[in-house]
């Protein structure tokens, strides 16, 4: 998978430093493979969630300390970082979505 936006995550893993390995790691491994559709996502990361309404992917990332949120075409094979957060503020910002 193409990974669009790394330097997301790079810069939340300058401000959070223990989110540095896992968020390595998921981009290591989410660069190192190809899938289809988000059922063959979650044979690798079974706790991935997706949000139909937005299309959106969620990750849970560092033993669900922190959350990625990503937007992928499985088509181009390309995923494309929106947002990386802390559980709290991702907790925040799934609240203020809701009607």
């Amino acid at each position: 998978m193409n990974v669009v936006a790394p330097r997301t995550l790079r810069a939340f893993w300058e401000k959070h430093p223990h989110a540095e390995t896992p968020l390595r790691d998921w981009l290591k491994l989410m660069q190192g493979s190809s899938f289809t559709n988000f059922s063959k996502l979650r044979e690798v990361f079974p706790s991935a969630d997706y949000v139909a309404a937005q299309e959106l992917s969620i990750f849970n990332i560092g033993g669900n300390k922190y959350r990625l949120v990503t937007f992928i075409r499985y088509t181009s094979q390309t995923v494309f970082i929106k947002r990386v957060m802390t559980h709290a503020e991702y907790t925040r910002w799934n609240a203020q979505r809701r009607p």
